[in-house]
């Protein structure tokens, strides 16, 4: 028996994977599987972009809306669901499609997850102490032990900058190395790499005007709503962008142009982060484009289909 088949639709955010997705769902007897760390959770809609169920035109999708904003939701657990979602499409006799931007979660399903050592207390609240001190301290020295890891991860997430940190100093080893090792990668299965590559550009232009349509369709509303059913500040969702902004704008610490600027500002940004993972990523076949773009999905869905139609044993 051959392997089982399962489609990646990857790129930045803004660059059509939902649209993209979609097409290749309907044109090849797919299911959506969701890739995006922020969709998975309940109320965080605007701000994530999550396609509404009236827009999915009856194809089923998969680890949306599963979690409340105040659970804990690992890259692990992750792969976990996700591949058990994944036999369960595959049993059905249907094609897999995972659509997101959350390049992390995609190697942890695909790759496995490497074998870190467990957390340490002591470090990490010595570590805690230094970036108190001297901010952006912890990666600078990320930098120094590893400067792919810090390349990929952001000065401001402490959490994975502290993780990699603390791999580092324990095991005496780049993050890097060890996550390059892989654990417990998935079987059974051949992956198309699918990667949407716009215009930067364009994409660029594409965002701007799509963050001040968040806030013009009600992010601010959505926000209110989702405080008022008791959910803290601090819930991880609302550290994204547009959210947090929403937040500042809500506190007083912004004006609403203020905010919709800092924004967009902010999602270019992380489109831009999201490429340089996604570049770094080994196997991706890349398509200079936007995942509505009808060209696009018709020169994916031929690939598809090609990809559908060989068989490896």
């Amino acid at each position: 028996m051959g392997l089982r088949k399962v489609i990646a639709i990857l790129g930045p955010t803004g660059s059509g994977k939902s649209e993209l997705a979609l097409c290749v769902a309907r044109g090849l007897a797919g299911e959506v599987v969701n890739c995006d760390s922020l969709q998975i959770y309940r109320y965080f809609n605007i701000g994530t972009a999550k396609l509404p169920p009236e827009a999915r035109q009856g194809i089923p999708h998969h680890l949306i809306d599963i979690l409340d904003p105040d659970q804990v939701f690992t890259a692990g657990e992750y792969a976990r669901l996700g591949r058990r979602v994944l036999d369960e499409i595959s049993m059905r006799g249907r094609l897999p499609v995972l659509a997101g931007g959350t390049g992390f979660y995609l190697r942890a399903l695909i790759d496995g997850l490497f074998p870190g050592p467990q957390r340490d207390q002591a470090l990490r609240d010595r570590l805690a102490a230094r970036e108190i001190r001297h901010p952006g301290s912890l990666h600078r020295l990320l930098r120094r032990f590893d400067p792919h890891a810090a390349a990929r991860i952001h000065s401001r997430d402490l959490p994975k900058v502290t993780r990699a940190l603390e791999v580092c100093l324990i095991t005496r080893r780049p993050v890097t190395e060890l996550f390059q090792q892989g654990r417990d990668a998935l079987g059974g299965y051949e992956t198309l790499k699918i990667g949407l590559s716009p215009p930067r550009d364009l994409l660029y232009e594409k965002l701007d005007k799509r963050t001040r349509q968040m806030f013009e369709a009600g992010l601010i509303e959505e926000v209110r709503g989702i405080l008022s059913r008791g959910f803290a500040l601090a819930v991880k969702p609302f550290e994204s962008h547009g959210y947090r902004q929403a937040i500042q704008f809500l506190n007083g610490e912004l004006k609403l142009e203020e905010a919709i600027f800092y924004a967009q500002r902010n999602t270019r940004r992380y489109a831009k982060r999201q490429m340089t993972w996604f570049r770094q990523e080994p196997g991706i076949e890349w398509f200079s484009g936007f995942g509505d773009d009808t060209g696009i999905q018709q020169a994916v869905l031929d690939r598809a289909r090609g990809f559908l139609a060989s068989s490896h044993m």
